[in-house]
Order: structure tokens, then sequence, then C-alpha cells
């Protein structure tokens, strides 16, 4: 297993560590899985920076509207951060290849 062929997936394991996929194959069903996943993270988060506005916005949002939103948000913070790695990553393999 080379780093070229070793793709960071868009989800972590049971204990919290990055999970990795070793393949050739872009194309594959686990690669176009991630690829799914990683679009809905990102939508969601895209989603989410629009409620965020809105709590932040409201005079009347309280301390636990506050905390929660702010929750979320370091939640979509970490898959837009992992995504952006992954690809990142799968980006620097391609130019590597070319």
């Amino acid at each position: 297993m080379t780093l070229q062929n070793v793709r960071l997936l868009p989800w972590s394991g049971p204990d919290g560590k990055a999970c990795y996929l070793s393949t050739d194959d872009s194309g594959g069903y686990m690669s176009r899985l991630a690829d799914n996943i990683e679009a809905v993270q990102l939508g969601m988060a895209t989603d989410l920076l629009e409620r965020a506005a809105g709590v932040l916005g409201d005079q009347d949002a309280g301390r636990d509207d506050v905390r929660l939103m702010l929750t979320e948000v370091t939640r979509a913070l970490r898959d837009v951060v992992r995504v952006a790695t992954s690809r990142g990553h799968l980006l620097a393999v391609s130019e590597l290849q070319s």
C-alpha cells in the first residue's frame, strides 16, 4: 500500500480514528460511496451555515441555542476539513500521476 493509492474516508472509526481506503480504482463502490457521503456532508454544512447565521442574528436566541448551534457547526467543520484533506490528497496524487 503506497501513499498514492490511499484515500481518507469521510467518516471515522468507532474510536474516532481516521479510516482509509486502499484502492487504485477511483470508480469502485467504496470510492463512489465516499464521494456521495462527502457531497452530503458539504451540503449539510452549507445549510448549517445559513441556520447558524440566523441564530447569531437572533437577539432572542438563548445561551442553549447558541451552544447547540456551535456544537453542530463544530461537527460540520470537522467533516468539511476531512473532505478538504481527502480531496487535497487526491488532487496531489492526480498531479503526480500526470
